[in-house]
């Protein structure tokens, strides 16, 4: 087994340190109990997240935040899956434009596709429902859904399938009780991962929310426009613990080199 050398492992130190020292460095600012940004040199307190479920705006763009996470990451599993399916087991006339056309979104900056939805709901008269924002996020959250999909349809034995085919199932008890069992993790990795995205979303959905429709990011941003104070840091040691909590979810559930990496 090949060992890394001295020199890479100070490289992997560096890489991360320089990764998670901003967010342990945040995560400790949310417990000072100062008025200002500083760290907690006097003792730990939780004032400030108290303040945050003490802010109604906060505690309502929370749960916008999670209904629309909610709603975009299931939305995208509906959609990704079918298409999983299509792209790479049948061979049709714009196959690959159809496959490129859902993967878009990855390499099509944020801030461009803000300024359009804005424009094409200023168009049709759709600015400030909650239905057309779940529709921009399920659109930006999907790829991820569908590369975990075809990751997962990739590697899979349908000799299971063939054998189910033969003693009379149809093709949807096949996918019920036979493919998709075979497939969850990727179906699985693929929510969590468009939960974590959509909920996380700041850049688009600062030109799509309406006042009734802000999500905890555009909330944030907004805050900090106005003032800077540590409760900036308590929100966001809590969109970090959420994050870091659904990880740890998925890691124990499937493992994440299985999900991520492909490794069985």
């Amino acid at each position: 087994m090949h060992k890394n050398g001295p020199v890479a492992l100070i490289f992997h130190i560096l890489v991360l340190t320089f990764v998670l020292a901003p967010l342990v460095i945040i995560c400790l600012v949310a417990f000072t109990p100062e008025n200002t940004l500083s760290l907690p040199t006097a003792g730990l307190s939780l004032r400030w997240f108290e303040a945050v479920f003490a802010h109604p705006d906060f505690v309502a763009s929370f749960w916008n935040s999670i209904w629309l996470a909610t709603l975009s990451a299931t939305l995208a599993v509906v959609f990704a899956v079918p298409a999983g399916l299509a792209i790479s087991r049948y061979t049709f006339p714009g196959r690959d434009f159809l496959n490129a056309l859902f993967l878009s979104p990855l390499i099509i900056p944020h801030l461009v596709l803000g300024v359009a939805f804005l424009r094409l709901f200023a168009l049709i008269g759709a600015t400030g429902s909650f239905a057309w924002l779940v529709a921009t996020h399920i659109i930006i959250v999907t790829p991820y859904v569908l590369r975990l999909v075809l990751a997962a349809l990739s590697g899979l034995d349908r000799s299971a399938e063939q054998a189910a085919r033969t003693l009379g199932a149809g093709e949807w008890t096949t996918f019920r009780r036979v493919t998709a069992p075979m497939i969850l993790p990727g179906i699985t990795g693929g929510w969590l991962l468009a939960f974590i995205n959509s909920f996380d979303e700041l850049t688009m959905s600062i030109f799509v929310t309406s006042p009734a429709t802000v999500t905890l990011p555009v909330r944030m941003y907004m805050y900090a426009t106005e003032s800077i104070d540590p409760m900036m840091a308590a929100v966001s040691a809590l969109m970090i613990a959420i994050t870091a909590v659904a990880m740890l979810v998925l890691d124990r559930a499937f493992g994440l080199d299985r999900i991520l990496v492909g490794q069985r």
